[in-house]
């Protein structure tokens, strides 16, 4: 997944600094950053060089975008965490954290480009692992 972001390099100290995520290395001054997860990667790439690459327009500075990742997490104590961890590095709380409509527990937050990021605890039994 890649996110377009207006200022590259306060979007890898959020991610990579402020969220702890694990960032490949990369050239000074490159305009693209990875971060390595499990099972899939996270890059950030200029807003305006991602929608060039899309072909389409970079007017979308504001409102929703129709997107919003998700992280589950272990336990409602860690959505906690998470959450303020986000917004110690500089994220947005969106939604304190909660009980949900569905069984969970989860709360948003924005990164400093907007980003919305869903913590979740999902509640699974072992029927819904396959078990």
């Amino acid at each position: 997944m890649t996110l377009g972001v207006s200022d590259l390099d306060e979007s890898v100290r959020f991610y990579r600094d402020g969220l702890g995520l694990p960032m490949q290395e990369r050239d000074p001054g490159s305009d693209v950053a990875f971060f390595t997860l499990d099972g899939t990667w996270l890059s950030l790439y200029p807003r305006a060089l991602l929608a060039e690459d899309a072909t389409v327009g970079d007017d979308g500075e504001s409102g929703f975008s129709g997107v919003t990742l998700a992280h589950n997490v272990e336990s409602e104590e860690r959505v906690e965490a998470v959450l303020a961890e986000a917004v110690a590095a500089g994220g947005e709380l969106v939604k304190e954290a909660g009980d949900t409509f569905w069984g969970g527990y989860s709360g948003h937050f924005a990164d400093p480009d907007g980003h919305l990021w869903e913590v979740a605890y999902p509640p699974l039994d072992d029927e819904a692992d396959g078990e």
